[in-house]
């Protein structure tokens, strides 16, 4: 079987960037993979581990014959990196990423990159609520969706490869404009954890008055708050910096259908509490069905959940 590329630089080594590694030297997709991290305490760790086939201290020195680069870090910094690397990358090669906000990206690592050089930005809708390389394993990806964002103009067969890549590692894949991705990704994740955020720092609050209670006594509706309130600050941060007007696009509605459940609740209409509450049941099993999630007991929690 023929690599779908010959080497692959891994900018950033977190949770993704390790499974990537993981996932595409398990299935045999690329000849080499190189990887860099921020920090040399990373590095070991990758090395250790056996993500990547070499790790250098430096991103120039990782994209250095790459057909592939994939920045794995935080939307926040992957202007400075862009700008840092352009010079260094092969003529024809792929750039890509794995960010969770893609207008922003555009803006910030397209204006850097060369002439000949194809820009995807992408985005692999997985992940746990962990970080670091340790937290990667090959099964990531697998029925879970990548998001392809070229625009317009992008070259179709280096389109094709890199889907067949995330293919390989066992995602399905579609391609999407950015500003849908975004609108869409602030309906489904960022304003998601931005209430978990949220009810866990009003928790935090009730804490202080009843002791231990909030944390002795989690039921499964905090419990899984606490679990998404728990990833990663960083990358939090910049999510909402960088998608600030569809976050609050949607903040704003969902703003409107609270204050509608609160009417109900304080006029005791039962019948709007009951309807509403069936609706958004029909949606969890549209998830399930699409694969996207299991329905076993006690939400799922029996074994290892994190790597499902």
């Amino acid at each position: 079987m023929s690599h779908i590329y010959e080497r692959v630089a891994l900018i950033g080594l977190g949770l993704i960037a390790g499974s990537m590694g993981l996932a595409m030297r398990r299935a045999g997709l690329v000849g080499e993979i190189v990887g860099t991290a921020r920090t040399a305490e990373t590095r070991d760790v990758a090395v250790g581990l056996g993500l990547c086939d070499r790790v250098t201290e430096t991103n120039a020195e990782a994209v250095q014959g790459a057909d592939l680069v994939v920045l794995c870090v935080p939307v926040g910094v992957m202007g400075a990196i862009a700008a840092e690397i352009a010079p260094h990358l092969a003529p024809g090669c792929t750039v890509t990423d794995v960010g969770s906000v893609k207008r922003a990206v555009i803006e910030a690592v397209g204006p850097h990159l060369p002439e000949g050089v194809h820009f995807i930005p992408a985005h692999p809708l997985a992940g746990t609520e962990h970080s670091g390389p340790n937290s990667g394993f090959a099964d990531l990806f697998r029925n879970r969706w990548s998001l392809l964002v070229p625009q317009e103009g992008t070259d179709e067969a280096a389109v094709a490869r890199l889907r067949a890549l995330w293919e390989g590692m066992g995602a399905n894949v579609d391609v999407m404009d950015a500003d849908h991705h975004d609108l869409v990704l602030a309906v489904t994740s960022h304003t998601p954890h931005l209430i978990a955020y949220t009810m866990v720092g009003v928790a935090d609050d009730l804490r202080r008055v009843t002791d231990s209670e909030v944390i002795k006594y989690s039921a499964a509706g905090f419990r899984d708050f606490t679990r998404i309130a728990a990833s990663d600050p960083t990358m939090w941060r910049d999510v909402f910096l960088t998608n600030r007007e569809a976050t609050l696009e949607i903040l704003g509605r969902f703003t409107e259908e609270l204050f509608a459940l609160q009417r109900a609740i304080r006029k005791g209409d039962g019948d709007h509490l009951f309807d509403y509450f069936t609706r958004t049941r029909a949606i969890r099993r549209s998830i399930i069905e699409a694969g996207q999630d299991t329905d076993a007991p006690d939400f799922g929690r029996s074994g290892d959940r994190t790597k499902t």
